[in-house]
């Protein structure tokens, strides 16, 4: 049987509504900035590592140095105790997702994330970047979903301002050594059959899924 393609206007009412967007999806008010900043947590990990040279990773090669876009020059709070990272020098290979608490289908795809994290070891970094939201109900979010990769909080979407492109969420970046984006995701939530394959795909990391 012919399977019938999606056209332009239909693909891409199918795409919007796999991703969240536009003011109904805004976190409600939450505590003060500074109260926010102060919180602790008993999900994620510290951010310290970050910017430090991942081992080189098994499998096959990825692709060739030098292409892709360098990851924006700014700096976000970690999750864990509020120090600056400099979102520019992090390197991979690294998994970056952006998700926020409201937001279905993060929600959905968070727990696969712990587990490629679990999975990959020191082979790649898995690093969220909570987007848009209240503080508390992301950290009510780790610590339901078990979450224990580094989070960066950027509650005014910095990130995905600087990114350009359509402003939703989840947004899934494949980053390589030199912090180059190899692959931009905004197809909805991922499970681990999909991870593995663009971790292997575009960072050249062979993780079971």
């Amino acid at each position: 049987m012919k399977r019938l393609g999606l056209g332009g206007p239909l693909l891409a009412l199918v795409l919007l509504a796999a991703a969240c967007t536009g003011p109904d999806a805004e976190p409600e008010a939450g505590a003060a900035p500074g109260a926010e900043e102060s919180a602790t947590t008993a999900a994620f990990a510290d951010c310290a590592a970050l910017t430090a040279p991942v081992a080189a990773p098994s499998g096959p090669a990825g692709p060739a140095p030098g292409s892709g876009r360098l990851l924006p020059s700014l700096s976000l709070p970690c999750f864990v105790g509020g120090g600056e990272v400099a979102v520019g020098e992090l390197r991979g290979p690294a998994v970056v997702n952006l998700w926020a608490s409201w937001c279905p289908p993060c929600r959905k795809e968070l727990p696969a994330f712990q587990r490629l994290a679990e999975r990959a070891g020191d082979r790649l970094r898995v690093v969220g970047v909570n987007s848009g939201d209240a503080r508390p109900a992301a950290q009510s979010i780790g610590e339901d979903f078990g979450l224990e990769f580094p989070s960066l909080y950027d509650r005014d979407k910095r990130l995905l301002t600087e990114l350009g492109g359509r402003a939703v969420l989840p947004v899934t970046l494949l980053v390589d050594a030199e912090g180059r984006i190899r692959h931009r995701d905004e197809t909805g939530a991922l499970d681990d059959a999909e991870l593995a394959t663009l971790v292997r795909r575009h960072l050249g990391v062979a993780v079971p899924s």
